[in-house]
């Protein structure tokens, strides 16, 4: 994690875990910058209420705005990184109930981003989807060579964030795409066994 990505405490977990300002967050990673009214619209909710969801998730550093881009009144927003310590959180009983609902929220935003992709990739450019990849694998590792392979790859993954501007790469720049990159690693068959 680096010092531009928001590692979210119990207020900001809180603050986070509401379906209204989850969905903001959702659109502006998925579409880039945008107003509250724009948000409104995209959401079918007021702008007052829009407006003040973004002002909670601008509280917890969650997403920011920029005074460039806007026109008098007028504010864009845009999402920042955000990471957070899901164990730790679902078992301190004053967060587990929001980090259990944003640990679902994520899954179930990543389910619907893939669903959308497949969707839209039958009329995407073949060289873009040659460029991307989906892969599974499992391994048998030791939890150092775990946290060595989430260390590797987190590098990789920050040292393109920062080539790309770090997520500031403005909408209009050419031959570019907004890009979902999901990576999981996590052990399986160390919890408490289920019945199968």
């Amino acid at each position: 994690m680096d010092d531009k990505t928001r590692e979210l405490d119990a207020s900001a977990l809180k603050g986070l875990a509401h379906p209204s300002r989850l969905r903001l967050l959702e659109l502006l990673e998925l579409h880039g910058p945008a107003t509250a009214t724009q948000l409104a619209a995209r959401t079918g909710e007021n702008t007052g209420a829009t407006s003040y969801h973004l002002r909670r998730l601008a509280r917890h550093g969650l997403i920011e705005d920029i005074p460039e881009r806007g026109k008098g009144k007028e504010r864009w927003w845009r999402a920042r990184g955000f990471s957070f310590d899901g164990d730790r959180l679902r078992r301190d009983p004053e967060t587990a109930e929001a980090a259990e609902y944003l640990l679902a929220e994520m899954v179930r935003q990543r389910g619907a981003e893939l669903t959308h992709w497949m969707e839209e990739s039958r009329t995407t450019p073949r060289p873009w989807l040659e460029a991307g990849t989906h892969s599974r694998m499992t391994l048998r590792l030791t939890e150092e060579e775990l946290a060595g392979l989430v260390r590797d790859v987190s590098r990789v993954l920050d040292a393109c964030h920062e080539r790309a501007g770090e997520g500031k790469r403005a909408e209009e720049t050419p031959d570019t795409a907004r890009v979902i990159i999901h990576f999981d690693a996590f052990p399986v068959g160390l919890g408490e066994s289920r019945p199968e």
